[in-house]
């Protein structure tokens, strides 16, 4: 229990009807989990608006309101507080109830387009191998210590991610590393989290189906950082040409890594092959276990990060040069007998994608094909479908365009937006095949022995979403079944 007037420390507030000396027993955004004794926020969201379920909510045992409009007819016995923004209050409201848990550990955020998953992730392995109980809060899974909590957002909303935080407290974690994307940040789910420092991998055109224009996308990045206070630090990829925007307002200290600049914490590749990178990293030459320039990067973000978190070099290199990465993150198994190479990767931008495959590109012998399997996913952003369609023919030998997540929209719409963007030589290339599980099996029985098939787009994922329901689906499993076969 706790009193409502020490919950709404640091809202802002605009009128308030009722007693604030009260105790309130829970805090719940969602009116069908509202118990007795409860405080309910009424959001204003996307496609919702909280405010209609207030009624629903006093029903339930809501003894206390927070909204930014206060209903025409107030029940007697029930507190009103009316707020400026209801998200930002959720997210206070929720820290304050919670006990403030960001307080007591280091929360780590990082925040991109690509490379959060597999950062946040060999953060959480690092700072496990120096000795640290740890938290993850990421895309494909949550954490606190060895025990997994099934992820089903990359940013969890403000109450169940205070939540998970104050457990993570609790439970001994000394430090907490959590994905942030764009849409928390814009949500305001993360208002109120004290960050002891924040990671910019990179940003590329994403999520425009949300914020609509790539500016809004890149504002909504840059305002993770520019809440960061001066005591936590801002690191970031210089590389990356928006590397230094994404610092520009920011209080925290600031620091910089790079593959191609003068930085902080400066890499350079001297061996890119499939058992792994060999890398100078300040001075010091190193084996990693992971692929490929993409993850040069994201090693270099984990090694700063864990300096600037005061960690001992040596033993910094010497945890990272044994992890391995993120799940469905350049995973790649290989068919013993026939020698074909299956990977299994995430990427779903045009840049990530790109990036794996010009990866693949720098890792064969020279005469191997590289067959990728690709969609896109439905009721997302439709401008990247034409640039991922000619971003795959570019840089593969064959392709075949297949469903990914359609969602509500129909799977040959969204081939043929993918289609559009193919030049003349990219059309003579590729295939299309609207059956995920279909396009998998065509492209394993096109390869020859070394021949190389990548299956993009879904990574970790297990599940495809058709007509809004959930199908059991596995890009890793169903590979590891298919050369199963071909290994008999």
């Amino acid at each position: 229990m706790i009193k409502l007037s020490d919950i709404l420390y640091t809202v802002q507030t605009k009128g308030l009807s009722g007693i604030t000396d009260m105790d309130i027993a829970d805090v719940q955004i969602d009116s069908r989990e509202v118990k007795k004794g409860a405080l309910f926020i009424a959001l204003k969201g996307a496609a919702v608006d909280g405010h209609q379920f207030i009624q629903k909510a006093i029903e339930k045992g809501a003894i206390a309101i927070v909204c930014e409009t206060i209903p025409s007819e107030k029940q007697e016995g029930i507190t009103y507080v009316q707020v400026v923004d209801s998200n930002e209050a959720a997210g206070r409201i929720a820290h304050n109830f919670y006990g403030q848990p960001s307080k007591q550990l280091k929360l780590i955020g990082i925040t991109g387009t690509n490379g959060k998953t597999t950062i946040a992730t060999l953060l959480f392995k690092l700072f496990t191998c120096l000795g640290y109980k740890c938290g993850l809060i990421s895309t494909v899974e949550n954490m606190i210590g060895e025990q997994i909590i099934p992820s089903t957002h990359t940013t969890p909303d403000a109450v169940s991610l205070n939540h998970l935080v104050r457990k993570m407290a609790d439970e001994g974690c000394a430090f907490a590393f959590m994905e942030v994307s764009s849409h928390a940040v814009h949500q305001k789910r993360i208002a109120g989290l004290e960050f002891a420092g924040g990671v910019f991998s990179n940003i590329t055109h994403d999520h425009l189906d949300y914020h609509k224009t790539f500016e809004a996308y890149i504002k909504a990045k840059k305002g993770f950082f520019d809440g960061l206070s001066s005591h936590a630090f801002a690191l970031t990829n210089i590389d990356d040409k928006r590397g230094l925007v994404m610092l520009q307002n920011t209080n925290a200290r600031k620091q910089s890594y790079s593959l191609k600049s003068a930085a902080d914490y400066k890499g350079k590749i001297l061996e890119n092959l499939l058992t792994g990178l060999v890398m100078i990293v300040n001075e010091q030459e190193v084996h990693f276990r992971l692929i490929g320039e993409f993850n040069a990067y994201n090693l270099l973000a984990v090694y700063g990060t864990a300096l600037l978190l005061e960690e001992d070099k040596s033993q910094v290199l010497q945890c990272l040069s044994n992890i391995t990465g993120a799940e469905g993150r350049f995973d790649y198994i290989v068919s013993q007998k026939e020698r074909i190479i299956g990977i299994v990767d995430y990427a779903h931008t045009p840049d990530a994608l790109e990036n794996v495959l010009t990866t693949i590109k720098k890792l064969k012998k020279g005469f191997e094909q590289v067959i990728t399997v690709v969609g896109c996913g439905g009721d997302r952003d439709k401008t990247k479908r034409p640039i991922m369609g000619e971003v795959a023919c570019a840089n593969s030998d064959r392709v075949i365009f297949t469903s990914d997540n359609p969602r509500s929209e129909d799977p040959q719409q969204i081939l043929s937006d993918m289609e559009n963007g193919l030049s003349v030589s990219a059309k003579r290339k590729f295939i299309s095949i609207a059956d995920r599980l279909q396009a998998i099996k065509t492209a394993v029985s096109m390869a020859k022995p070394e021949d190389i098939v990548l299956v993009a787009g879904k990574g970790h994922e297990k599940y495809q979403e058709i007509n809004s329901v959930k199908h059991h689906f596995d890009d890793k499993e169903v590979l590891m079944e298919l050369f199963k076969q071909l290994d008999k």
